[in-house]
């Protein structure tokens, strides 16, 4: 938690990205289709993609978009399932760390949900907080 505010303490700009469709990334296992079948009122169905709703769903994506921005990660990135957030000192640095992680992304089939996505602002709202260069703050709604 400390180097955590020591990231918020010295940045000044942030963005934030939500991924699109999240769960839906996530392929089953080749062979464990069958773990996610169930029966509607025209024939059994079994899921190639991680259904909303399956008990690991979320750690299993967390521990992948961890994986795949692990480079970055604590350092000016911050995830938590399908938000992220991008912390910078300056402008010229928040350029670069935000297209290094959006092309990251991109590599992995991951994409943003362009309406939800905030850049280069001095605060955002995250995870019910208001981030700015003056640290965390409750968010008010």
């Amino acid at each position: 938690m400390k180097q955590l505010l020591t990231i918020f303490n010295s940045s000044t700009i942030f963005s934030k990205i939500d991924l699109c469709g999240a769960y839906n990334l996530l392929r089953i296992k080749d062979g464990d289709e069958h773990l996610t079948a169930f029966r509607a009122k025209y024939g059994s169905y079994e899921y190639l993609v991680m259904p909303f709703g399956l008990t690991n769903a979320p750690s299993s994506f967390q521990n992948i978009v961890n994986d795949i921005v692990s480079d970055f990660l604590d350092i000016f990135v911050l995830v938590y399932l399908d938000d992220i957030m991008f912390l910078s000192s300056s402008e010229r640095e928040h350029v670069k760390h935000v297209a290094s992680v959006l092309k990251i992304l991109r590599d992995n089939n991951l994409f943003d949900k362009a309406s939800n996505c905030v850049f280069h602002a001095s605060s955002v709202e995250y995870l019910g907080y208001v981030v700015s260069s003056e640290g965390l703050k409750m968010n008010s709604s």
